[in-house]
């Protein structure tokens, strides 16, 4: 009871300017805490996402896949020892080996193993692709890490592994 009265005492001594600044915190610090959790729902939005490309892929349209990936220079492709930066980049060496077709592109399948929640607004998913019915056909493992950006699923990080030649 005595800190409740402090508290008032307070309040009412700081003036106007006071006040509004107390209530301009306090509005601050409700504002920040969110309730926002990373729920069955992201889950399902990353894992179409996913889906979304390789339906993309499938089709031989390679701005479709790539359109799951943040368009910034930010975003990290690692593959075949090789780190590359940006959006830009990621796309050009996709269509440098596969080129913007079907025939060329072939079929591309993920297995989802794992999607791990990063907070409410990131994830990693763990899992394996398969590429047939192309001259690059091939398998391995992933790792992408997705980030919500204003309200959309985006792929920020990706390190695919081919498995090794038998």
């Amino acid at each position: 009871m005595l800190r409740l009265i402090r508290l008032v005492r307070l309040f009412c001594l700081v003036g106007l300017v006071g006040r509004l600044a107390l209530i301009g915190l306090l509005v601050v610090a409700v504002g920040c805490a969110s309730n926002r959790r990373f729920g069955t729902a992201d889950h399902a939005a990353v894992t179409a996402l996913l889906d979304k490309q390789a339906a993309a892929w499938n089709a031989g349209d390679l701005d479709a896949f790539m359109a799951g990936y943040a368009k910034t220079r930010s975003l990290i492709f690692t593959s075949g020892s090789k780190v590359r930066r940006g959006w830009e980049e990621t796309r050009a060496k996709y269509q440098a080996r596969y080129g913007n077709d079907p025939a060329t592109m072939g079929h591309l399948a993920f297995e989802i193993l794992e999607v791990q929640a990063l907070g409410a607004d990131g994830a990693v998913v763990l899992g394996r692709w398969t590429l047939t019915e192309t001259a690059e056909a091939g398998s391995g493992v992933f790792s992408v890490v997705f980030e919500r950006q204003n309200g959309e699923w985006k792929v920020v990080h990706d390190h695919t592994s081919s498995d090794p030649a038998e």
